[in-house]
Parts: structure tokens; sequence; C-alpha cells
């Protein structure tokens, strides 16, 4: 009786994570008509700025969706730049799309939907955190249509992670439970962040599968380095620039030396003060140095 009452606690413990999870909200039709932007099949996206300037293209990172970019965008647009965000896959209010999330998978979405666009210039790609890896590897295989290549805190270069994220990571089985069972409390216990984002990772952490996504994530798209593709980059004379955040335990600043060795041309700036949640949390500074490297490429007068 009593290993019959302790098997069926252990199932208990082991169950209730994922059970917790299909018990999430999806996103439907109302939330869509909702949203504050339109959609291309899949993909949630909104543009922004004058319908005849410049594009940039402005791709967030793991965890927080396209709003990251809010403070961002009006310093771009005052300048006579358009901006199209979107979310990525399990973010935001884009689908989810199930299996691994390699940077191929998200260099689909990003072609899919400068097709759907009908964007036929060349444009600036934006990426901050994995969004760095993404517009990278894009770049490298679509000179064609890239003006220039931005990164913030760029993954694919150096990049640190807690115990707890690497066990998710590198664990089948123990690590999906795990991740499952806290990483939406780790996330609600992490720093604080502006009323917006906090509200956003709200509704994230409440619907279903965004946190399959992201743990989908660190175990493909984080994973790869892009010495190669930085290296392309070099050769294929593509403009690129580099912002670190100076107090980044993510990204931490010895990637600035890795990127420079990769590519010597990439030009570099650094914001004072700011952690990993650069984009949010310094958004001038970040648009400041956007706007400067842009200057530098020639870009912007």
């Amino acid at each position: 009786m009593i290993w019959a009452t302790i098997l069926v606690i252990v199932a208990v413990v082991v169950i209730l994570p994922f059970a917790f999870e299909a018990q999430r909200m999806q996103i439907n039709d109302d939330m869509r008509r909702r949203s504050s932007g339109r959609f291309s099949g899949p993909t949630h996206f909104r543009w922004h700025g004058p319908e005849n300037g410049p594009v940039i293209v402005a791709v967030h990172g793991l965890t927080a969706p396209s709003i990251v970019w809010h403070g961002v965008i009006p310093h771009l647009t005052s300048q006579g730049f358009r901006v199209l965000a979107y979310d990525l896959p399990g973010r935001g209010f884009s689908d989810v799309v199930h299996g691994p999330h390699s940077i191929a998978i998200f260099c689909d979405q990003l072609r899919d939907l400068l097709l759907a666009q009908k964007i036929t210039q060349p444009v600036v790609l934006l990426g901050y955190s994995m969004g760095a890896s993404i517009v990278t590897a894009y770049a490298a295989t679509h000179r064609d249509q890239v003006r220039s290549v931005l990164l913030l805190a760029p993954a694919g270069v150096v990049m640190r992670e807690t115990l707890f994220d690497r066990l998710c990571r590198i664990l089948p089985g123990t690590g999906d439970w795990m991740h499952a069972a806290f990483a939406a409390g780790r996330a609600r216990r992490g720093s604080q962040k502006p009323a917006e984002i906090a509200q956003m990772q709200t509704f994230q952490l409440a619907r279903r599968g965004y946190l399959p996504a992201v743990l989908a994530s660190r175990r493909g798209a984080l994973t790869e380095i892009l010495e190669r593709e930085h290296r392309i980059l070099a050769k294929q004379n593509v403009p690129v620039g580099a912002i670190w955040a100076e107090m980044d335990s993510v990204i931490p600043l010895v990637a600035m030396g890795q990127l420079a060795a990769w590519n010597g041309a990439a030009h570099h700036d650094c914001v004072a003060g700011a952690s990993h949640g650069v984009p949010y949390t310094h958004p001038d500074a970040v648009a400041a140095a956007i706007l400067a490297m842009l200057a530098v490429h020639g870009q912007i007068s």
C-alpha cells in the first residue's frame, strides 16, 4: 500500500507540469483580432513608420517578443525608416511551430514574411540576442537582400547560461520536466521589467506552446556558433555593426573580441551600465547607437 501511494505521488509529480501546459490557453481568432498587428499565415507582425522609407526588419530574441523594440522604433521612424517587427514562433501572437527550433527554421520564417510583404529592395536586418543569430545566418545566404546587419547583444558568438538552463537543454526527458515545472516561476522572479514587457511576459507564460518553444530554441538555435556565417559576411563586404551591453551576464563582452576576430570590418559600440535587457532598459542609447552605425554604413545622412 505504501509503495502504491509513493508510485501515485511520483506519477502525479511527473505528469503535473505537462498537464499544466496542456491547460494553457491557445492563441485564437479573437486574440488575433485584438492584437495590435497583422498576420502573414502563422506570423504576427507590425509595420511602423513612413510607407516609402528604407526598411529595417527587427528580430527579437529568445523570450520576449517584438514588443522589446517599442522604445527603440520611434527613434528610427523619426529618421524616416520603416520598421517591420514580428514575433518568432510561439512568442507574442505568432503560432507555435512544433519540433526543433534551428536557425534554419527561423530563417525560413523571415524569408516567407519578406516574400508575403513583397519586400524587394535590400533591407537593414536588426537582431537582438537570438535574433542576431537569425539575421546573421539569413544575411550570409541572402546577400542581395541585405543593406547591412546590426546586432544587439548577439548570440552565436560567446554565450553564458545558468546551470538550470544548461541542465534543461542537455537532459532529454528530465530537462523537459524541469523546464515545464520551474521555468515559468523563474521567469516571474527575474529582474524588474517595464510594465509593458511584464504584461506580455504574463500573457506568454499563460499561453500554450510558449515554454516548449523557448526550450526548443535553447536546444536548437542557441547552440549554433556562427563563425562561418560571420566570416562570410566579412568576405562579402556586408556592413556589420554590433552593440553590446556592458553588464550583460548572458552575452559577455569577451564576445566582442571574438566577433572582431571573425570580422575585422565590423563596427562596435557598448551601452554603459546595461544588462541583457538592453533594448527595453536603455532604448534611447540603443537607438542612438543604431543610427550612428547606419550613418557609418552610409545609410543615413
